[in-house]
This record gives structure tokens, C-alpha cells and sequence, in this order.
């Protein structure tokens, strides 16, 4: 049986850090996964991700992002391609909006969160974000908060440069390994693979949609749904600059759970489309049977709703769509702990559709989690605990 200090199951976003810094600071790794990350089956993908600073969904995700924004710029320098754009981000609201991810008043929290920690931004009225940004056509009473250190992320280069640098500093990976079960004692747990069987002091399972697989006795807080994401075509192609310019964007242009939409530049030409997503709860899923085929019924919708009336310079013509999963908790927070039975096993981030900005610095804290026990970065509010009451 090959024995190692830490196991990972699932090399995704949260998986593919935790196995870099790991190997990193000198462990014995195995990272498992039952595909080959990176792949469009999970969470993971899709060619942009949103990351910004100032975070409205709580103060305590500030230390986590701006220390994942560190070690982007680390990571960029040892794989020698770029993972991170800072091109700025406009958040835009009309009253107190909606709130992101069960966040209340989301932009007053951005506002905070900026204060707070020394994030460079403004605070916008309607009449700045028309001068500052013609693509956009608001309705009249929008605020609005830019931050110049926004930007987007590549997912899918992120994780494909940990899993080239975990190897590098002698992690063992496994793809195309489907997990089985585990096994955890008070000093070591026991994976079993439909390869092999392998031991280690400790485990996390970062395994994403494919979380409940792996905390079934605990699977009742968690709820995977499915989400699209639409690239729509530029209508007159010398406006491209226009697109390839603008900040990502975050827009609650209502009060409804669903008046809500973000998007990106034009960062694949002129011809490559302007990626916009909502975010939907309705229906629960899994990855087993999630619907990976987008209609051309929703892609209708979608352009009716959020596009139409608010980018009127994009088409009603999708350059392409893809489906992803959401794993989210009751509260839209996170869960970064230790298992309830077993302290040896570490739950790494179900991360509820907002956590891939974070991505890189979970890695880290995990990896302190499992050789220290203890992380540098304040977790407390990402506990099993509370979920559990």
C-alpha cells in the first residue's frame, strides 16, 4: 500500500492549490482525480472568473483574496504565462439591490469592505458610470463602486500551472482515478480508488459538486445547481475596442433574487463575444445528472432579460454556452474545516458560485490545516459547525 502525508481528492480549483502548496512546503502528496483537470465536467471552467478585492459577501474573505492575489503573481513567475488581469471591476446597483450570495446591502458592503481594508476604488453616481462606460445603458438610478485592482482569473490556466508545479516539487498525480471510499482512524485515513488503495496521515477532499459523495452522513447542506454561462456577439465589430476594454462587471439592476447579471470583456476578439452569466437556484442537480446542453430557449431568455435592454451593443447571437455547477450551502459561505468525525479529514470549500478568486490562498490554508493544524488566515466563519445547529 503506498503511504503518503496528505491525499487530495479532486485537482479543481481548490484541489489543484491545496497539492501545489503542499508539495511546495516539502509533503508527500498524492493528488486524485476521476478526470483530467482542467476540464468543463465541475465547477472549473469556462475561460474567465471574476476576482476582485473588496468583497461583498463578508469582510472575512478579504485575507483570503488578497492573499490569493499574491500568489498569482508568485505562481505566474515559476509557470512564465499570465493567470490574472487586473483590467478593474464595476459593481452597479439600483437601491440596495438584491445583496450577492445572501449578502444584504452588497454594494454598501463592498463600500465597507474597501474602506476597511485600504482598497483602492471609487464610489460612482449614474451620471459617472454613462461617462465612464457607454456600454452599458442604465436605467437612471444605478450606484455604482469601481476598484482598478479587479479583474479575471483564467480557471482552467490556474489550475493546469499548480498541477505543472505540484509535480514539479514531487507530488504524485492521479487522473482518471475514480475515488471509491475512505477510511479515516484517529491517526490515518485509507483511500481506495478503482486503481489502487493508499495511505496518508491526512485527507482533504476538495471534491467540488462531488462533495456529497464524500460527507454523505452530512450532505443535506449541501445543493449542487446548475448555472449557464453565454458568450453573445458584438453587433458592430469597430465598437471591439469598446468590449476588449471594459472592466468585469457585476450589475443588480432590481430587487429580485434573479435582477441580476455579471460579465466580462471581449478577451478572445472580436469574434470570440462578450461572456455574461446570471446565477440560478430553482432546481437542484448533480454532476450525474446535471443537463450539460443549454437550449435555445434559455439562450432566448437570456438575451431578452439581460441583454437586450442593458448591452445594446450585443446580438441576440450566441457565439457559444456552457453549463456549470454551484455547490452551495445555506448561507452562501463556505466550508474550510475539518470533518465532524474525523479530524484528519479536511472539507475544503464548497465554495457557493464565488469562490475561485479565493482559490489559491484555500490552497495554502488547507495545506497549514493538514501539516500544522492551524492556518495563518482567520477560517473561523467558514466552520461545519454552524451548519450543523
Amino acid at each position: 500500500m503506498d503511504s503518503y502525508d496528505v491525499i487530495v481528492i479532486g485537482l479543481g480549483a481548490m484541489g489543484s492549490a491545496a497539492t501545489y502548496q503542499l508539495a511546495k512546503s516539502g509533503a508527500k502528496v498524492l493528488g486524485i482525480d476521476q478526470y483530467a483537470p482542467p476540464h468543463a465536467l465541475g465547477s472549473t471552467h469556462g475561460d474567465t472568473r471574476i476576482t476582485r478585492l473588496a468583497i461583498g459577501e463578508g469582510l472575512e474573505y478579504v485575507p483570503l483574496v488578497k492573499r490569493s492575489h499574491e500568489l498569482w503573481r508568485e505562481i505566474e513567475k515559476e509557470v512564465g504565462y499570465e493567470l490574472l488581469v487586473q483590467c478593474g471591476g464595476l459593481i452597479m446597483c439600483i437601491g440596495n439591490g438584491y445583496g450577492q450570495h445572501n449578502s444584504g446591502d452588497f454594494l454598501q458592503n463592498t463600500y465597507d469592505a474597501a474602506d476597511k481594508y485600504g482598497i483602492e476604488h471609487e464610489k460612482l453616481s449614474t451620471e459617472q458610470i454613462e461617462a465612464r462606460f457607454p456600454q452599458f445603458n442604465l436605467s437612471g438610478s444605478e450606484r455604482g463602486y469601481y476598484e482598478p485592482g479587479a479583474g479575471y482569473l483564467r480557471p482552467e490556466k490556474c489550475v493546469a500551472a499548480q498541477l505543472e508545479l505540484a509535480e514539479k516539487y514531487g507530488a504524485t498525480i492521479n487522473l482518471n482515478e475514480k475515488v471509491l471510499k475512505y477510511g479515516a482512524s484517529d491517526s490515518s485515513v485509507t483511500v481506495k480508488t478503482a486503481k489502487g488503495t493508499y495511505h496518508a496521515a491526512k485527507l482533504i477532499v476538495a471534491a467540488g459538486p462531488w462533495v456529497k459523495d464524500f460527507v454523505p452522513e452530512y450532505e443535506h447542506i449541501f445543493k449542487i445547481h446548475r448555472q449557464v454561462l453565454y458568450w453573445f456577439d458584438i453587433v458592430d465589430k469597430n465598437n471591439y475596442e469598446l468590449y476588449r476594454d471594459m472592466p468585469v462587471f457585476i450589475w443588480e439592476f432590481g430587487s429580485g433574487r434573479y435582477d441580476n447579471f455579471y460579465g466580462f470583456p471581449a478577451v478572445d476578439g472580436a469574434t470570440g463575444g462578450v461572456k455574461l452569466a446570471t446565477e440560478t437556484y430553482d432546481t437542484d442537480t448533480s454532476p450525474d445528472s446535471v443537463s450539460r446542453e443549454v437550449t435555445a430557449t434559455e439562450i432566448q431568455e437570456m438575451y431578452d432579460k439581460y441583454v437586450k435592454r442593458q448591452l445594446p451593443g450585443l446580438s441576440s447571437s450566441r457565439i457559444k454556452a456552457v453549463a456549470c455547477m454551484y455547490t452551495d450551502t445555506p448561507d452562501a459561505k463556505f466550508v474550510i474545516d475539518t470533518h465532524p468525525d474525523h479530524q484528519n479529514v479536511i472539507v475544503a470549500s464548497p465554495c457557493s458560485g464565488h469562490g475561485f478568486k479565493h482559490s489559491a490562498a484555500i490552497g495554502e490554508v488547507v495545506s497549514q490545516l493538514a501539516i500544522n493544524g492551524k492556518s495563518d488566515i482567520d477560517i473561523s466563519k467558514f466552520s461545519f459547525s454552524r451548519l450543523l445547529k
